[in-house]
């Protein structure tokens, strides 16, 4: 597999941003400033682009990035009861197996219900009566240890919604691009979004797990079904980390393309395995790997910090008829950096479930541009023209997708 370049994506500040969703109401200057805007984002997000783009300047995120991702870490490694009450106390569950000791992912996830009108689309979520920003009414302490997770949920549910009001500013720019306002509506109509925050474990987190799940063992007899699976679940963390990753680098998340219309994430943290203080030696370097057809190029995905990523998913690709791309991506682990963990918080944001997809309109070139590189990536990446057809629903296509990925005789399934 080709060594990846950097790639530094299109960087919008979220003061553009919000000019861009006033653009009919706009001085002649500030339409001019808002037709550059929409030019670079279509840019980065179209067909010949790289299909994300980077947001910085938020006002407030800063806080709650620094304070909701080291919760990530924190609850992969807690007891299974106490994790079990945190979660449960706010309100989350998680969509990983937690109780295997060799994973290599944590994901605690939230649905973010919402109605259609409750939040707003001209900015004004942002701000409280003060300016001070999101997150500026939740308590957060410097050295509050007593209570470490008290914030969990109102930080989850804070920028969570701050970030799917980003996707929604990013639809409203694209549709008034492509026409038709199709991707805001659907966003809209769907009226929920999906909040993953993430841990991806560190060798030594891995060792704590396994070390835990021994002494939890200990006095008891594991039956030969367990060591089997347990072996089994360990040769396959193995392979998809190594097998598969090139030369250079490990991946703690395979290759895939998400099937959504947005992907929001923040600027991942990276966290010392002896202690909780943030690794400067990994900053801007997110270590998100993605690959770009119109360059036939691996790139590493460079992001300034604090800033947010916006990724296209294949619905959007879909409902723009081509105009903007889905992103074939990875997460890699840093090359002999096996004390570093990295969090991040994710939303996806997806039409609703009813939403149907045309597809009689895409032409041959459109589908093709779908086709993963010939490499080692094309034996796990089930391809777009094998999970589409015409009329097929968001529901439907979400199920034949997961399918094809994970299912039983899915490409990325333990069993394939």
């Amino acid at each position: 597999m080709a060594e990846a370049e950097i790639l530094q994506p299109f960087e919008l500040s979220f003061s553009d941003l919000l000019l861009s969703s006033r653009f009919h109401s706009s001085s002649p200057r500030d339409r001019k400033r808002c037709q550059w805007i929409s030019r670079n984002v279509m840019e980065a997000l179209g067909p010949t682009g790289p299909g994300l783009l980077c947001i910085t300047g938020v006002l407030g995120s800063a806080l709650l990035r620094r304070k909701l991702l080291p919760m990530a870490r924190k609850l992969a490694l807690l007891d299974p009861d106490k994790r079990n009450r945190i979660l449960k106390e706010h309100h989350l569950g998680s969509d990983v197996p937690l109780k295997n000791p060799e994973r290599d992912v944590s994901s605690f996830a939230m649905k973010l219900n919402y109605e259609r009108t409750s939040l707003s689309s001209q900015g004004k979520l942002w701000y409280d009566d003060a300016n001070y920003g999101i997150g500026a009414k939740l308590d957060f302490q410097e050295d509050d240890d007593d209570d470490e997770f008290k914030n969990l949920g109102g930080a989850f549910k804070e920028l969570g919604f701050c970030m799917r009001e980003l996707g929604l500013s990013i639809a409203r720019l694209c549709d008034r691009e492509i026409g038709g306002g199709l991707l805001e509506e659907s966003l809209l109509e769907s009226c929920t979004a999906k909040g993953r925050l993430i841990h991806y474990h560190s060798a030594a987190d891995k060792c704590a797990l396994r070390e835990a799940e021994r002494r939890n063992q200990s006095g008891k007899r594991v039956s030969s079904k367990r060591r089997d699976k347990i072996a089994s679940e360990q040769e396959m963390n193995h392979r998809n980390g190594t097998a598969l990753s090139g030369n250079h680098f490990n991946l703690w998340q395979q290759w895939h393309y998400d099937y959504g219309i947005f992907t929001v994430l923040t600027d991942p943290m990276f966290l010392s395995s002896y202690s909780y203080q943030e690794c400067t030696l990994m900053s801007s370097h997110s270590y998100l790997r993605i690959y770009h057809p119109s360059n036939n190029k691996f790139y590493m995905v460079k992001t300034p910090q604090d800033s947010f990523i916006v990724q296209i998913g294949e619905s959007a690709d879909i409902l723009s008829k081509g105009k903007l791309r889905s992103t074939l991506h990875c997460v890699c682990k840093p090359e002999k950096v096996e004390h570093i963990s990295r969090e991040t918080f994710v939303v996806f944001l997806q039409p609703k479930w009813s939403q149907t997809f045309s597809v009689s309109e895409y032409t041959m070139e459109q589908l093709q541009r779908h086709e993963v590189p010939q490499t080692e990536i094309q034996k796990i990446v089930p391809p777009l023209s094998s999970r589409l057809r015409d009329g097929m629903t968001f529901a439907e296509f979400s199920r034949e997708t997961t399918k094809q990925y994970y299912g039983g005789s899915g490409l990325q399934s333990n069993r394939s």
